[in-house]
């Protein structure tokens, strides 16, 4: 696992082996930003991390210039990764945060130019992700969510539903605002 782009490119990322996660694999990743340089500005916007795991994701935005990225995982041990990665690289701009990702959804507020989220492939409630997202407006009205799931899941009955993009075994939904 590598930073593949911004101030931290090239970084190896090296997380303890016994971290409950399956990271966004580099192939993936790569495939996304290209996607999201074409669409976005990365400095100065706004980031969720849901279900953020080793990090990886936050770790990618923060290094391309995000000037505020929320990483919210349940397990402890993910966000002490992220925390201690974070402090030695001195990327202030990521806050982690140890919720369950719908209870925090629940409380939050704010607004966000870009939402991730990478739940557990197993979790039945992946397609209430977008629901819950846009019921609580947690998108800027030209934001961006991307749901990380399995290629043979549909999410594409959601009205803010754009496209989904497959890379094998994992596909990315888009959503926007409509």
């Amino acid at each position: 696992m590598r930073i593949i782009g911004g101030s931290l490119k090239g970084l190896r990322l090296n997380p303890p082996k016994d971290l409950p996660v399956r990271p966004t694999t580099d192939l993936a990743k790569e495939a996304l930003f290209n996607i999201l340089l074409n669409q976005i500005e990365f400095e100065d916007i706004k980031v969720l991390d849901l279900f953020s795991g080793t990090g990886n994701i936050s770790l990618e935005f923060a290094s391309r210039g995000a000037s505020e990225v929320i990483s919210v995982d349940r397990s402890i041990h993910c966000v002490n990764y992220l925390k201690d990665t974070s402090r030695q690289h001195k990327l202030t701009q990521i806050k982690t945060y140890r919720e369950d990702v719908f209870k925090y959804l629940n409380i939050e507020t704010e607004q966000y130019d870009l939402i991730f989220a990478d739940p557990p492939y197993d979790l039945n409630r992946i397609p209430d992700l977008p629901k819950v997202i846009f019921e609580k407006k947690l998108l800027k009205p030209d934001g961006v969510l991307i749901v990380e799931h399995q290629s043979l899941q549909n999410l594409s009955n959601h009205p803010a539903f754009v496209e989904q993009r497959k890379y094998g075994h994992s596909s990315f939904s888009f959503f926007r605002p409509v």
